[in-house]
């Protein structure tokens, strides 16, 4: 029998005396203030008791890991036409790179690099009848918990500082890739990812990935062939330019945010979440990828 709060002690002990702890994003104003110690984890076991150790209960913003959420339900409501707009390729390039964009016609390489996010934002300002409120109500419904939120603040900050963003979501247009106006979908996408969430909510949030499409509640919102395709493109792409390494060092579906988020699941075992606000110079989160590559090595679960 796994002892997997002991394991995750032995790993929270180990890894929150680590000197380096990486770095905050600075870029945006709001996570540049974040508390860099802290360090959280949450287990989410599909058929047994849960664990956590840490700062597990603090909320976050979760950032490029809202990404998943709004692919699944754009997915959900497209079917497989989302894919006249995007691939489903790695891009071997950082989250916010734009020169392959152009090269290849304004189709984003995934759905989890930002060019590729924004399309999806685009998506679901066209299908939802009030495309902030009911994205929450989604993340909400398949999480079972009313009270997440966006974080307004991390939001305001987003707008204020996403050049990048006006810029690639002005190339999606420019190539007919992009339907709605340009500032309605970054707001749009500035609030999905100013999403604020703790470790167990974002455990819970990506329960239906491990558990074939069905969230807490056990009502389905995914079938087994969508969640395939999910899990395989977190897998390849979850981590931008580091998901090789992710791949090679956890060997779990994934994804991370730059609020220092990283969440990653085994199906029909398990959601894991970790949190350390620190990130490497990738953009992940330093203690988190160590971590679950330890809680990988240790339980002997991974999906290889």
């Amino acid at each position: 029998m796994v002892e997997y709060q002991q394991i995750l002690n032995t790993i929270y002990e180990r890894l929150r005396v680590v000197k380096n702890k990486g770095e905050v994003a600075h870029y945006i104003s709001e996570l540049a203030t974040v508390d860099p110690t802290n360090f959280g984890i949450y287990l989410n076991r599909i058929k047994g008791d849960n664990f956590c150790v840490g700062n597990w209960d603090i909320p976050f913003s979760i950032q490029s890991i809202s990404k998943v959420l709004s692919f699944a339900k754009a997915f959900s409501l497209q079917k497989n036409k989302v894919f006249n707009r995007l691939d489903v390729e790695p891009s071997g390039n950082p989250f916010n790179h734009m020169a392959l964009l152009e090269l290849e016609n304004g189709i984003p390489r995934n759905p989890f690099i930002n060019s590729g996010a924004i399309v999806i934002a685009d998506i679901l300002v066209s299908e939802l009848e009030n495309p902030k409120q009911d994205f929450l109500n989604y993340v909400r419904d398949i999480t079972n918990d009313p009270t997440i939120d966006f974080d307004v603040k991390v939001a305001v900050s987003e707008a204020e500082t996403g050049y990048n963003n006006y810029a690639a979501a002005n190339l999606l247009k420019s190539f007919g890739n992009l339907q709605n106006d340009v500032e309605e979908v970054l707001d749009f996408y500035f609030h999905q990812c100013a999403i604020a969430m703790n470790c167990k909510q974002l455990s819970d949030a990506f329960y239906l990935f491990a558990n074939r499409g069905k969230c807490m509640r056990g009502i389905a919102h995914l079938t087994t062939n969508q969640v395939k395709r999910i899990n395989a493109i977190m897998l390849t792409c979850g981590f931008y330019d580091e998901a090789g390494e992710f791949a090679f060092e956890v060997g779990l579906p994934g994804k991370s945010g730059v609020g220092g988020g990283i969440v990653a699941l085994l199906p029909n075992e398990f959601t894991i979440t970790c949190w350390s606000p620190g990130l490497n110079e990738k953009g992940n989160s330093l203690l988190g990828m160590q971590a679950l590559e330890l809680f990988t090595t240790e339980t002997k679960q991974s999906i290889f």
